[in-house]
């Protein structure tokens, strides 16, 4: 019984065991399942992430070169839209076109400008076959045979490649990747951009070097901790070229000028307060900068005038702006070759050497203050009332024959030291001076038209003083006598006789009274180099001697030819002030230009021709605009929290706020308070570099209030600012892409204020 009982129990727990393995047998292979499931999912999820991130990565290749490439293609596409559409001659057209053909035909021509951009449209017609024929007057239309559409959209390619410029200098400032296409649309749709990229002006060609200047300096920024690096050396170099270029295109090239001088003094305090720096490296940094930032631009400057003088060498409108020697150098100068010593008795122009390189000239009006008496200026012009006669003074006791040429039948040559008459050959009054102040400049006398040969006094007598000699180009030219004056080769003083003072040229200009011409004074002068008393002999005649026509003027010198060009382009700036006498229903005030408060018309307003308007866009004005004090308030706010302790800044937070908001903002005011406070007329498009700047300022601000932000703010925020700026420039596109046929009804539907003058 017990045997039985045991088998029974063995059999039992064997066949408990069995069915436990069994079991465990079971669960293990639902466990090896659902572990090969898990794996199986596991590398399904594997393959579609580095799917994604593979997608990823493509587009985070892809998206620098496809993105500046599409707003690159939106920027021409916008600007060279029917580009051609007013087949007339549009605003400055008239005057930069034309400066343009003086190139093709190379004579000379004066302008306020330096000459590059000048230079850059004349290569524009002179590739769509240009033959320099046309004049292009104001409102004519364009001839057949004038290619002004691809002159046009040369001057279009400029203000096209501003964008992809916009799109890389904010992605090197920092900013997050919707900032940086935020600003690159702003600046592709901008209306005013758009107008003045569709015509033959300079505009488009200062906004690009402006543009391109910065944005060498923002990538200075980048390399700042990789010096000496061929990389950083590069765009160290491009800054350079770019800042000659902006200058030689207009003087207002100087302000982004003042910006990268600003960064390079800041960047260099920074670098003397590294003390890892040792002091040779220091200096290296100095004179690289010195090279690159001073020496480079300044070249690339005079090389431009080097180009643009080659290029004139023909007589044109613009040589009374230039001195005796280069006009006598130039193909069909209007200076004749003429009797080789001047005499008493010879009539002669005399020309000065100093900042306003005018003729000695005087007319019957008068002082209006002062002596009353007759007024002297310095007028550019060929005119009779130039012409003087050289005299004896009447102490001498020395008298003409009846030819009012010899005395005793004898010619006698002016001398070094003589003392002279200078008696103008239509108001007969002499060349006079006294104890009464000069009328603009300050600390010099008056030099005024008084007494005739019967009647005057010694104030009348002035001492010549030759200074310089200059031989004949010609080798096989006779040896002139020193001692003597000669036309053109001969730089001599005069030199009061009682006040002891020097005739001199202030480089001044009278008021409307003394109809804007150059002044002309007495002038203690303490050095013999003071070229403002220098003055020479142009044109000479004497009807008693001959003319050596084996003579050969000697050649000008181009420093001195760069030198007065400067000057008289600077004399002409100063002359662009408002006249109180005329309207000028283009002109606006500066203040108008951030509010949008006017706008212009840049041509006709003619109802069947396609009519420009030039005005910013309301939202990239006006929004950049506001950002400038916002800017105001991020600043000292997060000064405030610094000076509280509650934040820390290192040394790249500083440098990123400088970069971000200080410099574009210090930009923006050396591009828009000059305007202010300048007397010249201003007009709408001088904002436009300032305009460039404020629109950074307004990105920098919308990168540090949005890069932070939740998702359900951010992007609905950068969504409804896309949106809004494409659909300002869709409504408002007619003002900068032409428009005709327009009735004042559809246009007071985008006449925002009422000072807006589109309207018929």
């Amino acid at each position: 019984m017990e045997s039985t009982t045991s088998g029974f129990d063995e059999h039992q727990n064997l066949s408990d065991l069995s069915k436990r393995n069994n079991k465990d047998n079971v669960q293990e292979d639902v466990v090896d399942q659902i572990d090969d499931n898990k794996t199986q999912i596991n590398e399904k999820k594997n393959v579609c992430a580095k799917n994604h991130l593979g997608f990823g990565n493509i587009l985070v290749k892809i998206e620098p070169i496809l993105g500046p490439l599409l707003i690159t293609i939106l920027s021409f596409v916008v600007r060279f839209y029917k580009i051609d559409r007013n087949k007339n001659v549009v605003w400055d057209e008239a005057h930069f076109g034309k400066f343009g053909s003086y190139y093709i035909k190379h004579e000379f021509y004066h302008d306020v400008h330096p000459p590059l951009g000048k230079m850059l449209i004349a290569l524009s017609e002179w590739l769509a076959g240009f033959d320099g024929d046309f004049d292009f007057e104001s409102n004519t239309a364009y001839p057949a045979g004038v290619d002004f559409k691809f002159m046009r959209q040369f001057n279009a390619t400029f203000g096209a490649l501003c964008a992809p410029v916009t799109y890389y200098t904010a992605k090197w400032m920092g900013f997050n990747i919707l900032t940086v296409y935020l600003v690159s649309i702003m600046v592709t749709l901008e209306l005013s951009y758009i107008a003045l990229s569709k015509f033959i002006l300079l505009d488009s060609m200062l906004l690009f070097f402006t543009m391109t200047t910065f944005s060498c300096m923002v990538k200075i920024y980048n390399l700042r901790n990789k010096p000496f690096t061929p990389q950083w050396s590069i765009w160290m170099l491009l800054t350079g070229i770019n800042i000659g270029c902006v200058c030689s295109v207009k003087w207002v090239g100087l302000f982004i000028t003042v910006i990268v001088g600003l960064y390079t003094i800041v960047e260099l305090w920074a670098l003397s307060c590294d003390a890892t720096l040792s002091r040779k490296k220091y200096y290296k940094h100095w004179l690289i900068r010195i090279i690159d930032l001073i020496i480079i631009p300044f070249l690339v400057y005079m090389n431009c005038f080097k180009v643009h003088f080659s290029l004139l060498y023909k007589s044109g409108t613009g040589d009374a702006s230039t001195n005796t020697l280069f006009q006598v150098n130039l193909e069909g100068t209007q200076i004749e070759n003429s009797p080789r010593t001047v005499m008493f008795g010879s009539d002669v122009t005399i020309r000065s050497h100093g900042l306003s390189p005018n003729l000695l000239h005087s007319h019957i009006q008068t002082y209006p203050v002062g002596s009353l008496q007759n007024q002297i200026t310095g007028y550019g012009f060929s005119d009779e009332n130039n012409k003087w006669t050289f005299k004896f003074a009447r102490e001498d006791g020395i008298f003409f024959d009846s030819n009012n040429k010899t005395v005793n039948g004898e010619l006698i040559a002016v001398k070094d030291g003589d003392t002279v008459r200078l008696n103008h050959k239509s108001t007969m009054r002499n060349l006079h001076s006294h104890y009464v102040a000069s009328h603009v400049s300050q600390g010099n006398f008056e030099v005024s038209g008084y007494g005739t040969d019967e009647g005057g006094d010694a104030k009348d007598n002035w001492i010549i003083e030759i200074v310089q000699q200059l031989k004949s180009n010609n080798p096989d030219f006779h040896q002139e006598d020193s001692e003597n004056i000669h036309p053109v080769s001969t730089f001599f003083r005069l030199r009061h006789q009682e006040l002891g003072c020097y005739l001199a040229s202030t480089g001044f200009s009278y008021p409307g009274w003394g109809f804007k011409q150059s002044e002309i004074v007495c002038k203690n002068s303490w050095s013999k180099r003071d070229k403002s008393t220098w003055w020479n002999v142009e044109d000479h005649w004497n009807d008693m001697l001959e003319i050596e026509d084996d003579y050969v003027p000697p050649k000008s010198k181009f420093w001195t030819d760069f030198i007065l060009i400067n000057f008289a382009m600077a004399a002409s700036n100063n002359a662009l002030i408002p006249d109180d006498d005329k309207y000028d229903n283009l002109a606006s005030e500066p203040w108008e230009w951030p509010t949008l408060h006017i706008g212009l018309r840049m041509c006709t307003w003619a109802h069947d021709v396609y009519r420009y308007y030039l005005i910013g866009s309301p939202f990239n004005t006006w929004l950049s605009t506001a950002s400038l004090f916002v800017c105001i308030i991020i600043l000292a706010y997060t000064l405030y929290e610094w000076r509280r302790q509650k934040i820390h800044l290192n040394e790249n937070n500083i440098w990123k706020l400088s970069i971000q908001f200080v410099f574009p903002f210090i930009a923006w005011v050396t591009h828009f308070v000059p305007f202010l406070i300048m007397g010249r007329v201003t007009y709408v498009h001088h904002y436009l570099p300032a305009l460039y700047f404020s629109m950074l300022v307004f990105a920098s601000t919308v990168d540090y209030l949005l890069s932070g932000s939740k998702t359900y703010i951010k992007y609905p925020s950068y969504l409804i600012l896309f949106g809004s700026c494409i659909y300002i420039y869709i409504i408002f596109a007619p003002l900068c892409q032409g428009m005709t046929g327009f009735n004042n009804e559809d246009l007071k539907k985008i006449s925002w204020l009422s000072s807006w003058d589109f309207n018929f």
